[in-house]
């Protein structure tokens, strides 16, 4: 009976892990996202946008809460450092690197993919905000901690998968994964899509196509970022240093900038959208004669 019971406890715990990475400081900066997670979230979507108290926020207001929502996640694993990354240089900690590779990431979505939104989703901020490059500094701050739950979320689930899939043909193995990494991709563009829809500021031309055909768009960040991520650290005796992380993750973005702007050439806006914003003009959608009007 007690030697049945150390076996569930035992087959318990090696299915937990199956989850969770092996290396010890890449295990708690996961497990330190997860749980911080549920703070910025009630925060913005559990009282904030319920409540409509962005009706009386003007611009330090907006950039107040992203602040509160975002520098935590740097802050608490800095001062409070957990016992596996005790000792250990600060640049070889897992959440400093994670944390780079995700401010790289997100800052270019910001700066230059937001502009994609704009000419090929219809999609307009109008709350008020002190914005660089016409996009909001509070959304920079924002999606780097939505940014980190996502990618810790598919580094989890890729994790288990390529586990259960590790006794197939390897074919069999990638197309899994691919479909895996598709289906959770565009799952996640269409609920974060869903879940801010209640917000009046953040508004589209139109929201039905959005969510249909604008969450395949804006999942295109993430069929590439996903598989991208989960390298970091992954390998044991594979660790990487702060520079490879920078060069992946700007490596990353350059490769969603260029299917995003095979969309944007080939395929068009899903919504009509102003002259002057036409998809199809020369050059990029972030340079000023595609802005001006934005």
């Amino acid at each position: 009976m007690g030697g049945k019971s150390r076996s569930s406890r035992s087959n318990t715990t090696s299915t937990t892990n199956l989850w969770l990475s092996q290396n010890p400081s890449k295990r708690w900066a996961e497990l330190f996202f997860l749980l911080y997670t549920p703070f910025w979230l009630t925060l913005c979507l559990g009282v904030v946008v319920p409540f409509k108290l962005y009706e009386n926020f003007k611009e330090l207001e907006y950039l107040l809460l992203a602040l509160v929502s975002a520098v935590p996640s740097f802050l608490i694993p800095l001062l409070f450092v957990g016992k596996v990354d005790k000792g250990m240089p600060l640049k070889d900690r897992y959440w400093v690197k994670a944390s780079l590779w995700i401010i790289l990431f997100s800052y270019v979505g910001n700066y230059f993919w937001t502009h994609y939104f704009f000419t090929v989703l219809g999609a307009s901020y109008t709350f008020p905000s002190w914005r660089m490059n016409n996009v909001p500094h509070t959304t920079f701050l924002l999606t780097h901690v939505c940014f980190l739950l996502y990618h810790v979320m598919s580094n989890m689930t890729l994790r288990r998968l390529r586990y259960s899939l590790s006794h197939l043909p390897v074919k069999i193995r990638w197309l899994m994964e691919g479909a895996w990494i598709l289906a959770l991709s565009y799952f996640i563009a269409y609920l974060e899509t869903l879940a801010i829809s209640n917000f009046p500021y953040y508004d589209f031309v139109d929201r039905d196509a959005m969510y249909k055909v604008g969450s395949l768009f804006y999942a295109i960040y993430f069929i590439v970022s996903f598989p991208m991520f989960l390298r970091i650290d992954e390998k044991p005796g594979d660790k990487w240093d702060l520079p490879r992380v920078a060069v992946d993750a700007l490596g990353a973005a350059m490769l969603v900038t260029i299917v995003l702007d095979l969309w944007r050439l080939f395929l068009g806006p899903i919504v009509p959208v102003p002259e002057t914003k036409q998809c199809t003009r020369p050059g990029l959608p972030w340079f000023p004669d595609h802005t001006n009007t934005t």
